[in-house]
């Protein structure tokens, strides 16, 4: 048998992570005062107490959260911390983990070290369970089994895939900058995996395993039945194609969509490192995954969190932007930011994908071919500290966006103009503070209406704004 070799490229938020990793030392400082190492040194605890690799425990962790505890919050799979521990109604790593370390779940929730223990413990157990002896342990391959079983995947297929990128990740070596600014690494080393009763289990990664039916490109994994409703839509029905982001790996996310427990699902999942597309249900059924715009939407899932711009790679935006493209000349639907939006804009939602760190410019450029977009962001018109919690479209001649700065709590609103532009034409932007007065900013602009900005802590807000002959008006809403 041949040793594992990464078959994907390498991946970009790994490479441009380690360009910012080097320390700066100054002659004469005292050793006391080099910078702390604490999630490095919690995986090497771990490690060490619960006798599993220390280079597996940080490539799962990576492959699963690109080490970020994303602050306590779950995945939309219910996974915590940096080692995705679960509770859902199908997988319970985290109460497990809780029952191996005696750590209490709220710890493991929000505290990264505990979390990292938790996931060495829960992987322990795994290998305990399958009879891994205290040789075996010492052999990275021989852990393959325990780790396809860590992600609790519902199909053999799924968990392959979910042990096939962890082991990717250590033939490629990791070099990853945590939230916190410190530096945890893993040299690339050839691994041969023991896959065991994975042996045989279907390759996602093998080209056109199974071919989607309905974009050539894309695998086809299907999802669970209590995840989505057949149904017969066509070219008629069809007029929204709607951005996600999982808030979860892609490995993972499929695992997810096979459960019957999750009720939900999307028509496409896109992966972060390369590109890769899986089709987990067709286009003429409805995929759970947009409320009120069930009916109407492709759904198109993007690896990672909003929260963590590392996920969103070229590689990403050019493969999703294709598949988007083939989706609208197919059904007809207009390329632009009216019919192609982000779950955010859906009437109703609690949801904020695809949250700040998408670049809708970027993306919608790789749609249309057109490289003539808008050069301003509502970030870049409002100024530093401030984040899109909301928007809407004005047709197809722009987007008006209610953004808040959380250190300040300062709203803005700023309409963006994606017609007319450079040249001065009518658009407005306005912002109203419950029980203040409406302040407006409207004439002819050239890019963008805007900013208006007020503070609106702890109140309800009306926004809105104007460009061409579409108007947007908001309730009062986004109340503290």
């Amino acid at each position: 048998m041949m040793a594992f070799r990464a078959r994907r490229p390498h991946r970009l938020a790994v490479a441009l992570a380690g360009l910012l990793a080097t320390p700066i030392c100054l002659l004469g400082q005292p050793a006391s005062a080099a910078p702390a190492d604490p999630l490095a040194d919690a995986f090497s605890g771990a490690a060490s107490a619960y006798e599993v690799p220390r280079d597996l425990l940080v490539a799962l962790a990576y492959s699963e959260t690109h080490l970020d505890g994303h602050g306590g919050k779950p995945s939309a799979s219910g996974g915590y911390g940096v080692m995705h521990l679960v509770t859902n109604p199908t997988n319970h790593t985290l109460e497990q983990a809780a029952a191996l370390t005696a750590k209490p779940v709220a710890t493991l929730k929000s505290n990264s070290a505990a979390n990292i223990a938790g996931g060495a413990a829960v992987l322990r157990a795994q290998a305990d369970k399958l009879g891994l002896s205290a040789a075996g342990r010492k052999d990275l391959g021989k852990w393959y089994t325990a780790v396809a079983k860590y992600g609790g995947a519902t199909s053999p297929g799924s968990a392959r895939l979910y042990a096939d990128t962890v082991y990717d990740l250590l033939g490629e070596g990791i070099r990853a900058v945590t939230p916190s600014g410190e530096t945890v690494s893993v040299k690339a080393q050839a691994v041969e995996p023991d896959r065991g009763e994975y042996a045989d289990a279907p390759d996602l990664n093998a080209p056109r395993l199974a071919a989607s039916a309905d974009y050539p490109s894309a695998q086809w994994v299907a999802a669970s039945t209590s995840n989505y409703r057949v149904a017969s839509r066509n070219a008629s029905t069809i007029d929204r194609i709607i951005i996600h982001v999982m808030q979860g790996s892609y490995a993972g996310t499929i695992s997810w969509f096979q459960n019957p427990s999750a009720k939900v699902s999307a028509h496409y999942l896109v992966r972060s490192s390369d590109g890769d597309i899986t089709q987990m249900v067709r286009d003429k059924d409805v995929a759970y995954h947009a409320t009120v715009y069930n009916d109407r939407a492709i759904g198109i899932e993007h690896e990672g969190y909003i929260s963590d711009a590392s996920w969103f790679t070229d590689a990403m935006y050019r493969s999703s932007a294709a598949l988007t493209r083939y989706v609208a000349d197919k059904y007809g639907i207009p390329k632009d930011r009216t019919h192609i939006i982000g779950h955010v804009q859906v009437p109703g939602t609690d949801h904020t994908d695809p949250g700040p760190n998408w670049n809708w410019t970027k993306y919608m450029q790789y749609v249309t071919g057109s490289t003539s977009g808008n050069p301003y962001t509502p970030e870049q018109v409002c100024g530093s500290g401030y984040s899109v919690i909301d928007s809407a479209a004005l047709g197809s001649s722009g987007t008006v966006y209610l953004l808040y700065n959380t250190d300040t709590g300062y709203n803005c609103v700023a309409t963006i103009k994606s017609t007319s532009l450079g040249t001065a034409s009518a658009a407005s932007a306005y912002l109203e503070v419950q029980g203040s007065t409406r302040i407006t900013d409207s004439g002819n602009f050239a890019y963008y209406a805007g900013p208006v900005r007020a503070s609106a802590a702890d109140k309800c807000v009306k926004w809105g704004g104007k460009a061409g002959t579409s108007t947007y008006d908001s309730a009062f809403e986004h109340c503290g």
